[in-house]
Order: structure tokens, then C-alpha cells, then sequence
């Protein structure tokens, strides 16, 4: 079976996300600042960028957030787990995907949250 790339710069070591068949996983996503390496100082502004660059790749894919079947999150500060859950869930018109908060060291560009994920499209 052939796995199809979906990659916004090829000169980094990892592919933003691979579907293999109808299903797509996704690398680990940051809530930069579009357009640079930076986190938003506020938390509430980096959740949604983290949600709308995840709907971004799901996009590339032919996908929406619907089709995610599970999420998980990094932060190094599980604190946040409030936070976090109240835009997380704005971003969703149906059922909540599968999903873990799980604790973690520091994150790169010093994000509180990075979410990897796995979607599936019943009809491609």
C-alpha cells in the first residue's frame, strides 16, 4: 500500500502528516504565530492557533476535525487541562474524538501544548 506525504517544508526531518489508506496520522503540531516560529504569549491564542493549524493539515488531507478519532496532548503543565478543554471543544460540531492530556517535559519554541492525531475518512 502506498502512503501519501503531506509536507508545508520539505526541509524538515518529518512529514506534517502520512494517510495510509483512509487513514491519516499526524505529526505533532504547535500553536505558533502563523508565518514564524514563535508562541503567542497568550495561552488562550496559542490554543487556537494549535486547533487551526491541526484543521489546516487535516485540510491538505481532504479532512476536516470531524474526522479525527483521536487526539493527544503534551504540556508540560497539566494545570492547563481546563484551559485548554474550553476552546479545544469549540472547534467541534460532532463527537469528540478519543483523547489524552498527557503530562510532558518542556516543548520546543517554549509552546505549553503540542498534539499529534490520527483521523480516518470513511470515503476518500
Amino acid at each position: 500500500m502506498k502512503h501519501k506525504h503531506f509536507s508545508r517544508n520539505p526541509a524538515l526531518p518529518f512529514s506534517d502528516s502520512v494517510l495510509v489508506g483512509s487513514t491519516l496520522y499526524i505529526s505533532g503540531r504547535l500553536g505558533r504565530i502563523p508565518g514564524t516560529m514563535q508562541i503567542p504569549e497568550s495561552i488562550d491564542q496559542e490554543i487556537v492557533y494549535l486547533m487551526e493549524d491541526l484543521r489546516s493539515v487535516l485540510h491538505d488531507a481532504g479532512m476536516t476535525l470531524d474526522d479525527l478519532v483521536s487526539v493527544q496532548v503534551f504540556s508540560p503543565d497539566v494545570s492547563l487541562w481546563e484551559q485548554f478543554n474550553a476552546i479545544y471543544r469549540t472547534f467541534f460540531s460532532g463527537p469528540l474524538p478519543a483523547r489524552a492530556f498527557l503530562g510532558s517535559g518542556p516543548l520546543l519554541f517554549g509552546a505549553r501544548f503540542e498534539v499529534m492525531g490520527i483521523a480516518v475518512k470513511s470515503s476518500l
